[in-house]
C-alpha cells in the first residue's frame, strides 16, 4: 500500500510541474495526468510497481476436466436434427421463419420511427401509466377484485390448455 500511495504522490508531483489549465470556471485547478501516468491504466498483463524491482503476473488456463458441458451441446443438436428430419413440410417452415424476422425487423423499425417523434414516446408514456393506475385501481385493490382477477386468469388457463 505504501508503494501506491508513494506511486500517485509522485504521479502527482510531476504533473503539479506542468502549468494549470486556466479557465473561467469557479472550479479549483486540477492537474493533468503526464502520458506516463496513463500508462499504469491500460490492461496489460504484467502490473509493475514502480519504485520496486518486482513485477507480478497472472496467467489463467482453461481446462476442460469436465466433458458433461460438451456432451449436453451434442445431445442439443443431434435433438434438433431429428426434428428437423421429422419435419414433412420444409420449405414452409423456411417461409414462415423468415415471416417471423421480417415481421421483427419491421415492428423494430416502426417503433424506432415512433421514438424518433419527440411527442409521442410521453405520450405513449402517460397512456400505459393511466392504465396501470386503472389496473391497480380495477383489480388489485379491492379484496373481491382479486378474487375475480384470479378466477380470470384459471378461466384462461383451462381455455389455452383445452381442458374446458
Amino acid at each position: 500500500m505504501a508503494t501506491s500511495s508513494s506511486m500517485a504522490q509522485s504521479i502527482f508531483a510531476t504533473s503539479s510541474s506542468t502549468t494549470p489549465f486556466h479557465s473561467r470556471s469557479s472550479l479549483p485547478n486540477l492537474p493533468l495526468l503526464p502520458p506516463s501516468a496513463t500508462s499504469l491504466f491500460k490492461a496489460s498483463s504484467k502490473l509493475q510497481i514502480s519504485g520496486s524491482r518486482r513485477s507480478v503476473s497472472y496467467r489463467i488456463k482453461a481446462s476442460s476436466e469436465d466433458s458433461s458441458e460438451t456432451s449436453e451441446v451434442g445431445e442439443v443438436f443431434s435433438g434438433l436434427k431429428e426434428k428437423w428430419d421429422a419435419i414433412e413440410n420444409k420449405p414452409m417452415v423456411v417461409i414462415y421463419g423468415g415471416g417471423a424476422a421480417l415481421g421483427l425487423w419491421l415492428s423494430a423499425t416502426v417503433v424506432d420511427a415512433i421514438n424518433g417523434v419527440p411527442v409521442i414516446p410521453k405520450f405513449l408514456e402517460l397512456v400505459g401509466l393511466g392504465y396501470t393506475g386503472w389496473f391497480i385501481y380495477r383489480y388489485l385493490l379491492f379484496k373481491s377484485t382479486r378474487k375475480e382477477l384470479a378466477d380470470d386468469i384459471e378461466a384462461l388457463k383451462k381455455k389455452i390448455i383445452g381442458s374446458e
